[in-house]
């Protein structure tokens, strides 16, 4: 029985009762009682710190039926409270919470009346519970990311002596709204006899022949001496797998049951195979007479993580089911600031739009929360790999023993929540506190103002993450992988391309060139990325004033939390790399272009240098609210171009080009299982049509690998023609149709001679919209569709067209075709360019 009806709440030390919603936060319920305005429109954060700074009540009544009263054990199970918080049931206080990752379940059975129980909980300033021990400690706490002054805290970073998702303090793509409230929901547990409290599999020696399964199971017994038979099921075929029988004690007890699977449908991920997964059903029989049961699904699979050195360093790549796979993905952040607002269909379109673009894995970072059981459910289903943060981010964290308490706690139950998840692939204790420490100045700071604040903030760091996070993995879930930090090389901190997993940050950092994406090399690359700006109709979500629309307007900076050195890279670079932008509009379109390109730079980089670097997860797949950011997809869910561009440069087959020393080298990335005979075409072609150079070679793609196939000599393929004059197409033909396209160029964009060109469309109604029929009479670079509103979705954007080539898109939208064709507009990379 989920508690969640009538609930109200109140700011303590005021009489003003209102509804409230759970789950949910006190910012959440202040907007939908129109007390605060939205909290994302313009400057309207400013406004909203004292929300954090004030203590807030909820409370409600409830009965009970006779079914659950009458039950000899009643739990209230809080899945989640954020984040200090005092429990009262019927005026007894029952719970102190002060953790909000972790689950909390109180036996109320004494406590509990048939009606009218009263459930208050006080939830205590977050903000006035840190601020305390920030000013008894003599050392500071480094926190990158707190944005204490935004917060009307000067320099009071307080974030760190709160077990609560880093990122509600602020981040360089976050705002500052520190939440309070029910944030997961409140259940009512009860239960007679016995009680399945969990169950683990452990998987063994996976083959596609056997597997063996050794499963223990957390059975609650209310009484000594109870026999029960215990059973698990395939649940789809209804098959017995092994059956046993245990005598209990009162209290809990562990079974462990083993069994075998022969030729198991294994999982998957994403372009590999399917992503089956078994239902298995555990159930306890007492009496003869089923007393308990469980459901859980599976997937059968073996997960590797290597590292190993060799003769260039030290490898890192994981291995499903014995193949080393190439990690095609991206890190995530949580998907809201205010997280009960997300719903199934949320979390749905975020892995279908990872699913899409031919990802494989997913980084869940470090300074975010514990996903949602959704999320895994469905990484489970579309068979995307989880690289899971402990949550620790960009700080370092005082550890006394109460903290260290906390957190094994919370670690315990994050590991038993998410272990069985076929997804999960790694634990890794932190995002880059060790590169922090080591390589971001905070060591010598810690040195130069007092060495041994320095040695004790080292030894919390290593007795956090060098002990007590992996004891907690071993002890809870032994056969997952642990990493420390990431990146991680070695335990002096050392930055390295040759070794260990790196993030790499210089080219947006420093305002590199795009093309320097291309000079980096990593063993895997488990961060990089460039900023941009949402289009034009997401900024109208916060910004509607025509004063606003400036990349410097104090809306505009409110929403750029990178700050002015941010705006300042990205429109050197736009200027740098295509030129002037005509206005504002046009500005976002090419900050997303310029986006698009430099990633897909990086991503064909990463995957020429295959096997040396086998993984690429850039930053980010999502916003937390509307912002400037290195999002590829904004808060609204619209695709910017890095996303489209994602697609192509993570398919199955990829054709890369790369211009070394006056030649073209020609690579074939293939993450196929199996070889592919075709025949590679290279076409050199000018703008307005004319083909320069037409080049046929038949090839082999060989599995899993990328492989250099033809090294071309510049000069013969451009026949004195200039390279700025002219585009590479490159495809593998079959059937005469083009399979695996590309389209890349021989210098930068700026530098490039495009056309006026004449684009020609034809629109015909489909089930959910549209079809656009596309064409162009001359080359037409980095086409852009958009209509009003947020809405929608194009099936490709961003893209190029060659001349005289028709092109079909798809768009769901419940426009009609007058209104549709009204809205339509089509630009290309010359519509939003001052010819100078």
């Amino acid at each position: 029985m989920q508690i969640n009806e009538s609930w109200q709440f109140k700011q303590a030390r005021l009489d003003n009762w209102y509804p409230a919603t759970v789950p949910g936060v006190v910012h959440t319920d202040l907007v939908k009682n129109k007390l605060i305005e939205d909290p994302f429109f313009g400057l309207n954060e400013r406004t909203m710190q004292w929300i954090d700074k004030e203590d807030w009540i909820y409370e409600t009544n409830f009965d009970v039926s006779s079914e659950i009263f009458e039950k000899n054990n009643i739990s209230i199970f809080f899945k989640g409270l954020d984040t200090y918080a005092d429990v009262y049931l019927n005026e007894e206080k029952i719970l102190a919470a002060d953790n909000m990752f972790r689950e909390w379940k109180v036996d109320v059975k004494k406590l509990l009346k048939q009606k009218d129980n009263k459930l208050r909980i006080y939830f205590y300033s977050p903000i006035k519970k840190a601020l305390p021990e920030w000013q008894a400690s003599p050392i500071t706490y480094f926190a990158s990311n707190d944005q204490s002054q935004n917060g009307g805290m000067f320099d009071a970073k307080v974030s760190v002596y709160t077990r609560k998702a880093g990122y509600h303090y602020g981040w360089d793509w976050g705002p500052r709204l520190v939440t309070s409230g029910i944030w997961k929901p409140v259940i009512l547990e009860a239960w007679n006899d016995v009680k399945i409290e969990n169950v683990h599999y452990i998987q063994k020696n996976v083959t596609a022949r056997h597997a063996d399964i050794d499963t223990g199971i957390e059975i609650l017994s209310d009484k000594d001496a109870q026999t029960v038979k215990i059973q698990i099921l395939d649940e789809n075929t209804d098959k017995i797998l092994t059956e046993t029988s245990s005598e209990l004690t009162a209290g809990k007890n562990i079974v462990n049951v083993n069994f075998k699977l022969k030729n198991p449908t294994l999982w998957w991920s994403n372009g590999l195979g399917k992503p089956h997964l078994y239902s298995f059903k555990t159930k306890l029989i007492l009496n003869g007479e089923t007393a308990d049961e469980d459901k859980t699904r599976v997937g059968i699979r073996s997960i590797e993580v290597v590292r190993k050195p060799d003769n260039e360093g030290l490898a890192f790549y994981f291995k499903l089911n014995g193949v080393p796979i190439f990690s095609k993905g991206v890190n995530y952040i949580p998907g809201d600031v205010f997280l009960p607002r997300l719903t199934r269909s949320d979390y749905e379109k975020t892995i279908k739009d990872a699913v899409d673009v031919n990802m494989n894995m997913i980084r869940v970072w470090g300074g975010g929360i514990y996903e949602d059981d959704i999320f895994y459910d469905l990484c489970d289903e579309n068979g995307i790999l989880v690289w899971q943060d402990f949550t620790f981010a960009c700080s370092v964290y005082p550890l006394g023993d109460k903290m260290k308490e906390n957190i094994r706690q919370e670690a315990k139950d994050n590991i038993r929540r998410l272990r069985n998840h076929a997804s999960l692939a790694l634990w890794c204790g932190n995002n880059e506190i060790m590169d922090a420490i080591f390589n971001w100045g905070w060591m010598e700071k810690y040195k130069k103002e007092n060495p041994e604040h320095f040695n004790i903030i080292l030894k919390q760091y290593f007795d956090l993450f060098h002990e007590l996070l992996p004891e907690a993995v071993a002890e809870h879930n032994p056969e997952t992988y642990y990493l420390p930090t990431s990146p991680f090389n070695d335990m002096k901190g050392t930055r390295s391309e040759t070794s260990g997993d790196y993030h790499y940050w210089a080219t947006w950092q420093q305002g590199l060139p795009i093309s320097t994406f291309n000079d980096v090399r990593s063993r895997y690359f488990s961060e990089y990325g460039f900023q941009s700006f949402p289009t034009i109709e997401t900024v109208k979500k916060y910004a509607s004033d025509s004063r606003d629309m400036n990349i410097y307007s104090d809306v505009m900076m409110w929403h750029q939390r990178g700050g002015m050195n941010a705006n300042k890279t990205i429109e050197k670079c736009i200027i740098n790399e295509y030129g002037k932008a005509k206005d504002f509009e046009s500005f976002l379109y090419l900050s997303q272009l310029l986006q698009g390109d430099a990633m897909k730079i990086a991503m064909e980089a990463h995957r020429r240098d295959m096997p040396f670097c086998m993984g690429s997860l850039y930053w980010q797949h999502n916003d937390c609210w509307p912002v400037a950011s290195w999002s590829s997809r904004d808060y609204c869910g619209q695709w910017k171009a890095q996303h489209y561009f994602t697609k192509k440069a993570f398919d199955e087959i990829l054709i890369s080009t790369d211009l070394k020393n006056n030649n073209l080298d020609v690579y074939i990335i293939s993450d196929k299982l199996e070889k592919l005979k075709s025949k590679l075409r290279i076409q050199i072609i000018t703008p307005d049509g004319k083909v320069i150079s037409d080049i046929s070679k038949d090839i082999i793609a060989v599995p899993n690998s990328s492989t250099k196939v033809l090294e071309l000599n510049l000069a013969e393929l451009l026949k004195e023609e200039k390279k700025e004059n002219v585009i590479i197409y490159s495809y593998l033909e079959n059937d005469k149709k083009p399979q695996y396209e590309n389209i890349s160029f021989l210098t930068e964009q700026k530098n490039m001679q495009y056309p006026a060109c004449q684009i020609t469309q034809n629109i015909l109604a489909i089930d959910g919209g549209y079809e656009i029929n596309l064409k162009s009479d001359k080359f037409a670079r980095g086409i852009f569709l958009s209509i009003k509103g947020t809405d929608h979705h194009f099936s490709d954007n961003f893209f190029d067209l060659l001349p005289g080539k028709e092109y079909k898109i798809n768009v769901t939208t419940s426009l009609s075709l007058n209104e549709f064709e009204k809205q339509l507009k089509i630009i290309s990379i010359a519509d939003a360019l001052i010819n100078e």
